[in-house]
């Protein structure tokens, strides 16, 4: 097994980087193991899961409803939003009738904002009008015409005002209020249920490894980071990773792995994932 490569797939922005900074320049023992790193956006990473194409991977939340019998989660790399999370953005202020109604520019239908967004107006995809944008682009389909609200995830949280936004809803201040104070679960880490479950587990602890590194070497791994960060200084960097790696990312928590069950179980109830999994942990 120590000759074998693992595939890794994370996305390309800041808090990824910031996370797996200490596995990718060789800072923690690994203790032979090894990772070939690939740097995709969460859509792709999403859509990779569901043929089970790499061994562990980041994936939004959401998408774990859809490969639950191929990956289980990793304790480790969780992105929570907070009391904060994906928003809802437009040139002016509109309700949420007016929402209903209009064109969302959303950053891919298996992202966890996307299913965030149906369950906060309650309505499944097939009755919203929506087009697919990459993340980093909303912003510009917006003001070109091409939709009347964006739904932006990532940086542009920090950033819509610089683009001449104005916040319609967050959907993580949403989420707290509607479910007593939980973060909205977006993101985690899995790993393929082909791997052994020892190996799984040595896996598991160096990835938790790598996050405490970056906790504990912060200046360093934000400045690693940087290089994936999309028009932020180190300042606005150094914000943006806080709030994505946390104690959250550490380890779920009892609170954490509540709130995921919630997420699904409710997005199953209204029929928007075709039923809840049971969560499976490496522990």
């Amino acid at each position: 097994m120590l000759d074998h490569a693992y595939t890794l797939g994370h996305s390309p922005d800041p808090d990824d980087a910031f996370m797996f900074y200490a596995l990718a320049k060789d800072l923690i023992d690994t203790r032979g193991l090894r990772f070939v790193h690939f740097l995709q956006d969460i859509q792709t990473l999403n859509e990779r899961a569901t043929r089970g194409e790499l061994d562990i991977s980041a994936i939004s939340i959401h998408a774990y409803a859809h490969v639950s019998e191929t990956y289980a989660l990793l304790p480790s790399g969780a992105s929570m939003g907070d009391g904060y999370g994906p928003m809802v953005v437009a040139k002016s202020a509109l309700s949420k009738a007016e929402i209903t109604r209009c064109r969302i520019a959303v950053p891919g239908t298996m992202t966890s904002a996307f299913l965030a967004l149906q369950l906060w107006l309650d309505r499944p995809a097939k009755d919203l009008r929506f087009v697919v944008v990459p993340f980093d682009r909303i912003f510009e389909a917006v003001h070109r015409g091409d939709a009347d609200a964006g739904l932006i995830i990532h940086e542009g949280q920090l950033t819509y005002k610089n683009e001449r936004m104005e916040l319609c809803q967050d959907l993580g201040a949403w989420w707290a209020a509607e479910n007593d104070g939980l973060p909205l679960p977006l993101g985690g880490n899995v790993i393929h249920k082909r791997i052994p479950v020892s190996v799984r587990r040595d896996i598991a602890r160096l990835i938790h490894s790598s996050i405490a590194y970056s906790l504990d070497h912060r200046t360093e791994a934000v400045t690693h980071a940087l290089q994936f960060a999309r028009d932020m200084g180190i300042e606005l960097a150094d914000k943006f990773v806080g709030m994505y790696v946390n104690h959250w990312t550490l380890d779920y928590g009892d609170r954490g792995r509540d709130s995921i069950r919630r997420f699904l179980s409710r997005a199953a109830f209204q029929g928007l994932i075709p039923k809840a999994p049971v969560l499976e942990f490496v522990v």
